[in-house]
């Protein structure tokens, strides 16, 4: 088993948009998955870019993926926001995860982002153990908002 962590390509957007969707199903909402892979591939790779990926192979398959945007705080300057990063079911335990927050660490040192954030299920116990290995801090004080357009 060869595994290889790189940076995605817009050729991998099908493919990245199944995990999504395998991401979406494990947090028990497959139905709120409305992006169109023209609109992820444009967002991704157009004239202007909003995010950025990196992909995890095995053996040439895409089996994880990272995903991160620019998140900026008026009290700390720029951040990575980890929008999703998953590993398929068959594949976890691997090393593939933690291969692919290690080049999200890597990328947020040399673009001198000043943090890594992101959100996890409270109930996403796995996921939670894992971020727990690199130290990571839970706040329970703030809640999410958003407005559906």
């Amino acid at each position: 088993m060869f595994i290889t962590v790189r940076r995605a390509t817009k050729e991998d957007c099908p493919r990245l948009m199944e995990l999504v969707r395998e991401l979406a199903l494990y947090e028990k909402a497959p139905q709120e998955v409305t992006v169109s892979l023209q609109h992820f591939e444009e967002s991704g790779f157009g004239p202007n870019p909003v995010w950025w990926a990196f992909c995890a192979e095995i053996d040439g398959v895409v089996q994880g993926f990272a995903l991160y945007y620019i998140r900026y705080s008026t009290w700390k300057g720029q951040a990575m926001y980890l929008e999703d990063i998953l590993v398929t079911e068959s594949m976890r335990g691997k090393g593939l995860g933690k291969l692919l927050f290690d080049a999200l660490i890597a990328e947020a040192k040399e673009k001198q982002f000043k943090r890594i954030v992101w959100q996890v299920l409270e109930w996403n116990e796995p996921a939670i153990n894992f971020y727990k290995k690199y130290n990571a801090s839970f706040d329970g004080e703030w809640v999410n908002c958003s407005i559906d357009l």
